[in-house]
């Protein structure tokens, strides 16, 4: 640009030398001297000279330079040559003399430059400036000399008399006059003017100048701004970039500007109005513009007189017809304000400028109303140029306008009632320019401002940003490029939301802005453009903003529900304090409460009147008995009412209304308006009725108010009420189109003589508001609903009294004050945005952008622990994570590969599911979907599962330089039957791919395919899925339950018929994750078993054939099992009442299993043994053992576990005592393997007897009777069901097993001594054990074949000899007994039977020899002890009768051999002796030789 400039400078300087003699300009170097002007007409100043004043000879060669040039230019023209007198003598005129004696002078001064006065060396060519005898060229050389002067460094603030000097250079200047000989001369010299100008307020001295001087400078710019408009496109640049320059220099000191010029304007009370008349009426302005006030700033003098026939022109002269300047107020100046126009610059001379530049936006306006007769044209370039001007001063003024009243209230009024009415602009460049000030307004001044930045988005941003209004689209791409600007302010929508949408005069900016971006986002039949990514951008930035300020502290999560018990009066709501977020934020959220209840309520009183005032009653709203106040003021501040149903109500009758009517009129603020403006706002908040009654009223109580608050012009509230009427009927007159005839300004006068107390008003004021309502008309029947209004002149005037009373705007800082209530307004619009974009989006940058949008919404979400909205995010996310599943693995992985949208959706979503899952819900559901489109293509590593298990085993169970734990259950051991599966690693996937051309070489795989590859791969990486279940211990619980819940949904196997391969393979993995989380979260375990378990037992109970499913579903459940006992006691049972689920497999899947189950519960129960502590959990033990004694495979490990649990009675408890004697009882009954397993297992069932033994002395230690009482009785009930036990081993069809269950049962019985048995149980034991074996074994001689039972005979001796040892061991406790009788008859019964019995048809020989024996053995013992002793009873029933009566059935001389008549004492000593040998120690037993005649193995 600086290039176009300099040749087109060039260019014009060439034209101008053509005619103003070139060679004399060559030869003194002005030739670079005017190319210079067009360049430091652009640059800030050059040749500047270094600090400190230059050399006293060198300023004076410069300036006799500059002297010379003047002087050779002025000597080519005739009229400054010699002048020759009517006496010959020779005289210059006078000009040429100033220059000649200035020159004689400079090389003489002796003092230093800054004490010489620069007037001495100014003034000669001020003076040839100012003259109009001269042409361009001369003065242009002029005004170089003077900007070279003023960039020497010479002057500054501390030279003498600086401040005249300056005055004089820009009085000199700015009347400029030169005689026009061409037209690139003329534009030269403007040029220059402008240099000279720009220079004087960029100097060191600048500071001396007054605010009057900066107003003529500025006047003087803006005049050759003016014109330039018809000169070439370089002058214009120059002069608006001067212009430019200037406005930015004057208001960069703004902010250096002490306070005292301030106080001054605002002390002093004969300066009632700024210079330039500030405060006038804007349409007293606009008359005067009209009316061509061109008028100094001093003196209020024209300028000059222009001489236009003569060809001469000036600046003055040239704009002398235009309709733009800076005027002053027209008045007599007093002393005050001359002080201040004279004083060196500051406010005053800004506010004229500030005040002018507003004025700028005011003459466009109204130029384009009017016809272009005007050179400014109405287009974009006037006001775009204000706007700029504007903008600049706004920049550089910035926070500093707070200090200034008056540049202030310009901003808050006339800038911003303009900044509106341009907003609508159809220009794309106006628009913009006045969104970009609103943002630096916004910035800057915002907490001055509230009122103004709530009615520009309603009326301007909102409005234009939507097709329905009549914007264009480049009107709403404009906009919406502004307001995403604006939500990138990182407190923008916070504050919105604070001042506004918790503020119950003021509409939901926030919802509103919120709505607008998230609609706006929509393609809705429509391809993506750039507005919707503009929208998203802002939603975006609106979220992004409330991440960042996450973690910076809050007030509290979410604010305490708001809770109105009783009445409160809402109007009346107090802050402590708007600048402490400990009273503001409370204060602001119950307002947001009262707004959010009010327009429930309105939404029921316009359903029904009565029913609406009922429910805010209810609410606290309004108190239960209604006063007027309290409904009037529900009318005025509640927004979305029915204004038909309020002027109703209004009007009415009633006296309740009436008086509602007053309090209603008493809420508006009348105070300085026009009585039509105070009637349009009035009328603007409900529809004025159409009964003539009930207008009267209404108007009545508004004239009231009207009255009471503005007395000035009428004389009383009839007359108040009768000009109100009046100016109805002209609306109506006016404005009705059936009305042919209207009414004249003459007619309005006439009618209203005579109202005002019987006075005529003044004509003005009827004829003011006359114009006023022609032009605007009064809308009796105001616009419904919450829509964007025009910004009428009354509303605006209502908006600038009601800044003045509105609570204070709000700063928020970087804390998450309200982000809570403003997130859940915004999240569902927003995920539905950037969904839709994402969907429709082809590109890179955006699909980050909505990635980037969809991590700050789920951070946020997760932060203030918002489920439902993260879940939704997740479906939404999800949706994008396509794999497509009609083609085939591979064709899908490449797919996948080449589409961008679908991995980065996949990084996310498990971004946000690594980070952010504590907070995510049903959302699992969706992810474990993708993690299985994943698995089945084998994108997954193949044991991502089980790995994230055993990470969890490893870290708990090393030991010893890391060595595990051999015990661990891993599923690595388990070998499957099921059929082999396809290999399904990452990489083992991809090496399918790449080997698929070893056999067809057309399919090896391109470039492009290997590229897609390697994102699918990088993809899968990058999303760390093993994390989710791996790290799942750090999951909230509820987070971690709905996982739980989402695997077994996704697990659940269809219905028959219904299932494939895929389906069962999903269900594996599935399962084999829920087991991993399950392990992981060992600690939670209570929370998830019961899913877990359900889900396993729906597996386990619907199986009927062996299968992978089945297969992970009972070893897991076993492995769960494994590594939960050590630490979960409290659930112990619960965990080994799950494996019950084992004993309920189908046969088919048992048989197939039942090795390796067998095997884990081994581990499991040899690792856990010491946790098991109750009934029921080695109950389910014990269960699973006994199973295996049928199960060819299994009995080895089951046996195996038993003998563990019950060798030396290592683990035996009185909880498993009986279960594991029935589960070692299983075993000895099982045929399944060989013989020794049987005898090994009646070997533990008679090792058991001594724990008994252990306990019930242990037992004896215990201090209460009670207690050793039922622990003595339990342990019998104990030992009663291991010999019931045994004595059905007795019956074993194998020799080998029945034979040794008999000695077992002996060793059991004859070793309880120390068990302190009851006589019940003896009895028992002999009735339902000993009687029982002997009596079935004789059933069995009798009914089997000697194939069925071999040597049956030999069983038959040992049970004999059991019985008779038994008895004679308990010999002296059991004749104590009660029922001895009839227990030793019973055992003669069965000695006669087995002395009878016959054994394949003959009787037994050993038999024979056998019950003698034993019999004579018996009642020797009973002789000796005297338990037989001689007696007789007279029926023959005592024991000594009955006793011979069945011995004599059996031996009949066994009488004699044992009790002869003759009996020696020496005899019956021998005998005692010989019996007792036969009687065992209580320790020892009878040896088997000690029976003669016995055959087969003795009883022990």
């Amino acid at each position: 640009m600086s290039i176009l400039l300099f040749v087109g400078l060039c260019f014009i300087l060439a034209s101008s030398i053509g005619k103003c003699q070139a060679d004399m300009l060559d030869k003194m170097g002005h030739v670079k001297l005017l190319t210079q002007t067009g360049i430091n007409a652009i640059e800030e100043g050059s040749g500047q000279c270094d600090t400190g004043y230059p050399d006293k000879t060198t300023v004076a060669c410069m300036i006799n330079a500059e002297i010379g040039a003047v002087l050779a230019v002025m000597r080519r023209n005739v009229r400054w040559g010699v002048h020759y007198m009517s006496d010959d003598d020779h005289l210059d005129h006078f000009l040429v003399q100033s220059l000649k004696a200035l020159r004689r002078q400079i090389f003489s001064w002796q003092d230093q430059w800054h004490v010489i006065s620069p007037a001495l060396y100014l003034h000669p060519f001020l003076d040839v400036i100012q003259s109009d005898e001269t042409g361009a060229p001369i003065t242009g050389v002029a005004l170089s000399s003077v900007y070279k002067i003023l960039t020497l460094d010479v002057i500054d603030q501390n030279t003498v008399n600086v401040r005249d000097a300056m005055h004089l250079v820009v009085d000199a200047v700015t009347s400029c006059r030169f005689e026009v000989t061409d037209p690139g001369s003329e534009e030269v010299v403007l040029m220059k003017i402008l240099q000279v100008l720009l220079a004087c307020v960029k100097s060191k001295a600048s500071m001396m100048l007054s605010n009057q001087h900066i107003c003529t400078i500025v006047n003087t710019c803006f005049r050759i701004v003016h014109q330039a408009g018809t000169k070439s496109e370089l002058l214009q640049r120059i002069a608006r970039y001067t212009m430019h320059e200037l406005v930015r220099c004057i208001f960069s000191h703004l902010q250096d500007i002490n306070n005292r010029e301030v106080i001054l304007l605002n002390g002093t009370t004969a300066l009632k109005q700024e210079i330039g008349g500030l405060n006038n009426e804007h349409n007293s302005a606009n008359k005067q513009l009209e009316n061509g006030s061109l008028t100094s700033a001093s003196n209020g003098q024209p300028l000059s007189t222009g001489i236009a026939s003569s060809g001469l022109s000036d600046v003055a002269a040239t704009l002398a017809d235009e309709d733009t300047a800076i005027a002053s107020s027209g008045k007599e100046t007093d002393l005050n304000e001359l002080q201040l126009l004279n004083e060196t610059y500051g406010i005053p001379c800004m506010v004229e400028i500030f005040h002018f530049l507003c004025s700028l936006l005011n003459v466009a306006e109204h130029m384009g109303m009017s016809p272009r007769s005007n050179t400014i044209a109405f287009d974009e370039d006037v006001p775009l140029f204000a706007l700029t001007l504007i903008n600049s001063a706004i920049e550089l003024g910035g926070p500093s306008f707070h200090r200034h009243p008056r540049l202030l209230s310009l901003i808050q009024d006339e800038l911003f009632r303009n900044l509106m009415q341009f907003g609508l602009s159809m220009s794309p460049l106006v628009l913009s320019m006045v969104c970009s000030i609103v943002l630096n307004l916004y910035h800057h001044l915002r907490t001055e401002l509230k009122l103004q930045l709530e009615a520009f988005f309603s009326c301007v941003i909102l409005r234009l940003a939507q097709s329905k209004y009549g914007a264009s689209y480049q009107q709403q791409e404009v906009v919406m490029e502004a307001l995403v600007d604006f939500c990138r302010q990182k407190a923008f929508m916070v504050e919105m939301y604070a001042n506004f949408d918790c503020d119950l005069t003021c509409s939901n900016v926030f919802e509103d802005i919120a709505n607008l971006l998230s609609k706006s986002a929509f393609p809705v039949n429509s391809p993506l453009s750039s507005m919707h990514i503009l929208a998203l951008d802002g939603l975006i930035a609106v979220m992004q903003g409330m991440a960042e300020r996450i973690g910076n502290g809050s007030l509290s999560l979410e604010q305490s529900p708001v809770n109105l018990e009783e009445y409160t009066p809402f109007w009346q709501e107090k802050c402590g304090s708007f600048c402490d977020p400990n009273d503001w934020v409370p204060f602001v959220c119950r307002r947001k409460y009262f707004k959010k209840r009010l327009m429930i309520g309105a939404d029921h009183f316009n359903r029904d009147t009565k029913k609406g005032l009922e429910f805010l009653q209810g609410t606290h709203l309004l108190p239960d008995k209604l006063d007027p106040q309290s409904v009037a003021c529900f009318f005025r501040y509640t927004a979305g009412l029915d204004k038909n149903l309020i002027g109703d109500f209004l009007g009415n009758h009633d006296e309740f209304c009436i008086e509602v009517l007053h309090e209603f009129a008493r809420t508006f603020d009348f105070k300085d308006m026009m009585l039509d403006t105070a009637l349009r706002l009035f009328l603007e908040t409900f529809r004025l009725p159409g009964e003539s009654q009930k207008i009267q009223r209404v108007l009545e109580a508004f004239s009231e108010r009207y009255y009471e608050q503005s007395p000035q012009v009428l004389a009383n509230k009839d007359a108040a009420l009768l000009l109100s009427y009046s100016i109805i009927m002209l609306n109506t007159d006016q404005h009705n189109t059936q009305v042919k005839k209207k009414m004249t300004e003459e007619d309005f006068i006439r009618n209203n003589r005579r109202i005002n107390g019987g006075n005529d008003l003044p004509r003005e004021f009827l004829s003011e508001l006359y114009h006023s309502i022609c032009k605007n008309e009064i809308r009796t029947t105001p616009e419904q609903g919450s829509g964007f209004p025009e910004m009428t002149p009354s509303r605006w005037i209502y908006l600038m009294h009601k800044s003045k009373k509105s609570a204070p705007f709000i700063v928020s800082d970087s804390k998450a004050y309200l982000d809570y209530d403003m997130f859940s307004i915004l999240s569902g619009p927003t995920i539905a945005a950037i969904s839709v974009v994402f969907d429709n989006a082809e590109n890179a940058e955006v699909y980050e952008t909505c990635m980037d949008g969809f991590i700050a919404v789920a951070k946020i979400s997760a932060y203030y622990h918002l489920e439902n909205i993260l879940d939704d995010l997740v479906v939404s996310l999800c949706k994008f994570v396509t794999v497509f599943d009609p083609l085939s693995v591979e064709e899908s992985i490449l797919a996948f590969g080449d589409d961008m949208k679908a991995r980065m959706a996949t990084e996310t979503v498990f971004t946000i599911a690594n980070r952010y899952g504590d907070f995510i819900r049903t959302g699992w559901r969706n992810i474990l979907d993708c993690i299985l489109k994943f698995h089945k293509l084998g994108l997954l590593p193949a044991r991502m599962a089980s790995d994230a298990a055993e990470e969890s085993e490893l870290s708990a169970e090393t030991e010893d330089g890391g060595k595990r734990n051999t015990n661990t259950l891993s599923l690595s051991r388990l070998p499957s039957v099921s059929t082999p599966k396809r290999s399904s690693g990452l990489m083992s996937r991809f090496s399918q791919l790449l080997y698929l051309g070893a056999e067809e070489p057309k399919s090896v795989p391109t470039e492009e395919q290997l590229a897609a590859q390697q994102s699918t791969i990088q993809t899968i990486q990058k999303c760390h899925i093993d994390s989710i279940f791996s790290e799942s211990k750090f999951l909230q619980g509820e987070s971690l339950l709905q996982l739980a819940k989402a695997l077994t949904s996704a697990g659940v196997r269809p219905k028959k018929g219904n299932s494939t391969s895929e389906d069962e393979d999903t269900s594996v993995f599935c399962l084999e994750l829920l087991v991993a989380i399950t392990l992981n979260n060992r600690d939670r375990i209570e929370l998830l078993w019961q899913g877990v378990y359900e889900h396993i037992a729906n597996i386990v109970q619907s199986t009927v054939m062996p299968c992978a499913l089945v297969e992970k579903a009972v070893f897991g459940l076993l492995r769960i099992c494994h590594r939960l006992l050590p630490y979960k006691e409290n659930i112990t049972d619960e965990l080994l009442r799950s494996l019950q689920l084992v004993l309920k497999l189908d046969a088919r899947v048992a048989d197939a299993y039942y090795e390796q189950i067998t095997q884990e519960v081994s581990h499991l129960m040899k690792a856990n043994a010491s946790h098991i502590r109750s009934h029921l959990g080695w109950r389910t033990i014990t269960s699973l053992l006994s199973i295996t004694a049928r199960h060819l495979e299994a009995a080895e490990a089951g046996f195996d576990a038993l003998l563990f649990i019950m060798s030396d009675g290592a683990h035996l408890l009185p909880a498993n005592y009986v279960l594991c004697v029935d589960a070692a009882k299983q075993f000895a009954e099982s045929r399944v393997g060989q013989v020794e397993r049987s005898v090994m297992a009646l070997d533990l069932m008679s090792g058991s007897v001594t724990c008994l033994e252990k306990w019930a002395n242990d037992a004896k230690q215990a201090t209460k009777e009670e207690e050793v009482a039922k622990v003595l009785e339990d342990i019998g009930d104990m030992w009663l069901r291991l010999i019931q036990g045994l004595k059905k081993l007795c019956m074993d069809q194998r020799e080998e097993v029945r034979n040794h269950a008999l000695l077992s049962l002996q060793n059991c019985l004859v070793g309880s001594g120390g068990i302190n048995l009851s006589h019940s149980l003896w009895l028992q034991c002999f009735d339902q054990v000993l009687f029982s074996v002997l009596d079935d074994l004789i059933e069995i001689s009798q009914k089997h074949s000697q194939k069925d039972y071999r040597n049956i005979e030999g069983t038959l001796v040992l049970a004999l000899k059991l019985l008779c040892k038994v008895f004679l061991q308990l010999i002296q406790y059991l004749s104590q007994l009660p029922d001895f009788s009839i227990l030793w008859l019973a055992i003669l019964s069965r000695l006669e039977i087995y002395m009878k019995v016959k054994i394949r048809g003959r009787r037994s020989e050993k038999l024979q020899e056998l019950v003698p024996e034993l019999l004579k053995n018996t009642l020797l013992v009973m002789k000796a002890g005297h338990v037989l002793v001689r007696n007789s009873s007279v029926d023959g029933s005592s024991l000594w009768e009955l006793t011979w009566l069945h011995i004599n059935n059996i031996a009949p001389s066994m009488q004699s051999e044992v009790f002869p008549e003759q009996d020696s004492e020496h005899l019956q000593q021998k005998l005692t002796e010989k019996a007792e040998g036969l009687v065992p120690d209580e320790n020892n037993s009878v040896s088997s030789n000690e029976t003669a005649g016995q055959d087969g193995p003795g009883i022990s």
